[in-house]
């Protein structure tokens, strides 16, 4: 197990990882205290487990905000699919959209090669 050290608002903190994931932590960090810092300009220094606090609630309603974004997308893809969308399908879900198109036509051509 590996550790890192992180800075979030000037202050120094120990955090355990996995090997591998030191970077992955700092980064995570950098994000951490980048709110941090935004809230402590707007609302001064009102205490590290306050701005902390805020920081966590303020990036996880960006998170619920981007979760309902993605299913809504998916929603609309599932909806394009079913109708028969298939030029919207296919830049939505990539390569197992092409795939699947590259079968039909496979298998179209394959009947009017037979006799």
């Amino acid at each position: 197990m590996a550790e890192v050290n992180v800075t979030v608002n000037g202050r120094s903190y120990p955090i355990g990882c996995d090997d591998g994931e030191e970077a992955q932590v700092q980064r995570l960090s950098g994000l951490v205290d980048g709110r941090v810092r935004e809230l402590a300009a707007l609302v001064g220094q009102v205490g590290e487990a306050r701005l902390l606090l805020m920081a966590a609630l303020t990036m996880a309603d960006d998170l619920e905000g981007a979760q309902r974004e993605l299913a809504a997308l998916k929603e609309a893809s599932k909806a394009d699919a079913q109708s028969g969308n298939l030029a919207r399908v296919e830049a939505e879900t990539g390569s197992e959209a092409l795939l699947s198109v590259a079968r039909r036509l496979e298998d179209i051509a394959a009947k009017l090669e037979a006799p």
